[in-house]
């Protein structure tokens, strides 16, 4: 399931991703940035810094009005993810419309939180600030957007939460506060080192921020428990004291230090926009609040089950077709899934053809070995090496081995982390495991392995191919295994397979 849809329902970007190609035709310094895609579509690599901002102040401006200024050696937000956490605000708050007031610990140089929330709702915002660069965007940020009744935006010394900033205000009730805290404890974790499970790929965007935004003694965890400690003192100050994880493994921990401290109110919320998902934790000490719920187990399961796909357009359909007519394929479906065949055997990936109707094919796949990950560079090196042999003589007829068409893997495709608005990663919950089909014909797949190597796979899905209106849906069922992100980076292989299949036709 894509991310986007499991939206704040009131997020503008939930069903209507930016239209990359509108946004570059009105923005030239954002135009410069977009680039075309293999099926020719407008794409940002959101690798690159320059772009991420470029984005985000498009963004910014065009639904918002806001102008802001960035500096890239600091944290760039993206505004979706900044959207979801004021919408969820919004419902802690219990009305969206209300003058309310609230604290933004760590405002960044953008003030991404206090200028939504003050454009949007009318909010008031004390917005704090330790990093000097920080604070003098912010403050111009405000500035310029005629904001500056509104918010308020204060230097406090390092290390200094919410205690410090309300010194001066002892007689003000805030509604609630915000806050993004850094989630790595050093420079290693903050690269991924051992704090990223190896099966998992790589950021599909650039990691920006300065040492304060991005990195914290013992990261996020202790951070969290710094204000938890502070809210301990202020307690009624604030209706709500609520902070936004990028890890999902800090959420337990600090909800029982909460239940731990006999706070009474305590509640949590996914995050979902794009490529990426968080995780928020709010808590009160009122008896009179309203408690939003949890995100349901029963959501969690249908995204579970959810399959994971894509589709190849009908202009892609008619070339794969014309190339694929002297193999003697019939039809549009019969086309894409012997191309699919080709490759998975290619990948060393077992496969079978189940019965179904005639208007679609159904194939069980079962992955012993992750053969699709880093392919193309190991593809350029065969090249490489096809190239530092001898050349043959000049005459010497065809016997010369062509070299094999580079086709772009999925580690390659997360790497260059180009985008398209639409395009979405599919969660990674497994879903529940259902009984392997019965073979039906070995002659069509790879010999099965050995009795003791069945129990070793990677996982097992079922692929089925069929027509959707006068295109062909391509989709992956999980069954079983190790992890759905495997799963993924398969269907992203085989969609880029079809994709360069379709620019050589």
């Amino acid at each position: 399931m894509a991310l986007n849809r499991s939206m704040h329902p009131r997020n503008r970007y939930k069903d209507k991703p930016p239209d990359f190609a509108y946004l570059a035709s009105k923005y030239p310094d954002f135009q410069q940035h977009v680039h075309t895609s293999l099926a020719g579509r407008p794409v940002v690599n959101f690798k690159e810094p320059e772009a991420v901002r470029a984005l985000t102040c498009t963004l910014l401006k065009e639904d918002f009005g806001l102008t802001i200024q960035i500096p890239l050696e600091r944290l760039i937000p993206t505004v979706p993810l900044r959207l979801n956490y004021i919408h969820w605000v919004e419902d802690l708050t219990d009305g969206q419309k209300q003058p309310r007031r609230g604290i933004d610990i760590g405002t960044g140089a953008s003030c991404i939180y206090p200028l939504l929330g003050a454009t949007m709702n009318g909010w008031y915002f004390l917005a704090t600030e330790v990093d000097d660069i920080c604070f003098d965007y912010a403050t111009k940020n405000v500035e310029q957007n005629n904001l500056s009744e509104l918010v308020k935006v204060v230097k406090v010394p390092q290390k200094t939460l919410l205690m410090d900033a309300l010194k001066e205000e002892t007689e003000i009730v805030y509604d609630f506060c915000m806050c993004n805290p850094p989630f790595f404890a050093n420079q290693l974790e903050a690269k991924g080192v051992n704090s990223r499970n190896s099966r998992r790929p790589p950021p599909s965007s650039v990691n920006t921020g300065g040492v304060t935004e991005i990195m914290a003694e013992g990261g996020e965890l202790e951070f969290v428990k710094r204000i938890i400690h502070d809210s301990l003192q202020l307690k009624k100050r604030l209706r709500w004291y609520s902070c936004m994880l990028g890890k999902k493994c800090s959420l337990a921990p600090l909800k029982e230090e909460l239940r731990k401290q006999g706070v009474p109110k305590v509640t949590h919320t996914e995050f979902c926009q794009g490529r990426t998902m968080r995780w928020a934790l709010a808590w009160s000490f009122y008896d009179d609040v309203s408690v939003p719920s949890p995100p349901s187990k029963k959501r969690k399961l249908e995204k579970s089950r959810k399959p994971l796909s894509f589709t190849v357009p009908e202009a892609g359909v008619k070339e794969l077709q014309a190339k694929a007519a002297a193999a003697g394929c019939s039809g549009p479906v019969d086309t894409v899934t012997s191309l699919l065949e080709k490759t998975l055997t290619e990948l060393k990936v077992l496969h079978k053809r189940l019965p179904c109707s005639t208007e679609e094919r159904s194939l069980f796949l079962t992955a012993v070995e992750n053969t699709w990950i880093h392919g193309r560079q190991k593809r350029r090196e065969q090249t490489r090496q096809l190239r530092e042999l001898p050349r043959a003589p000049h005459g010497a007829g065809a016997a010369a081995a062509t070299p094999p068409p580079v086709i772009s893997s999925s580690a390659e495709a997360r790497s260059s982390a180009t985008t398209e608005p639409s395009e979405q990663v599919e969660p990674t919950e497994g879903g529940e495991a259902d009984a392997e089909p019965q073979r039906e014909d070995e002659s069509l797949s790879p010999p099965p392995p050995s009795p003791t190597s069945t129990l070793n796979f990677l996982f097992k899905c079922l692929l089925n191919v069929q027509m959707e209106e006068a295109d062909v849906l391509v989709e992956l069922h999980w069954v079983d295994g190790q992890n759905k992100d495997l799963m993924n980076q398969l269907r992203t292989y085989l969609n880029n397979t079809l994709l360069r299949s379709v620019s050589k036709s």
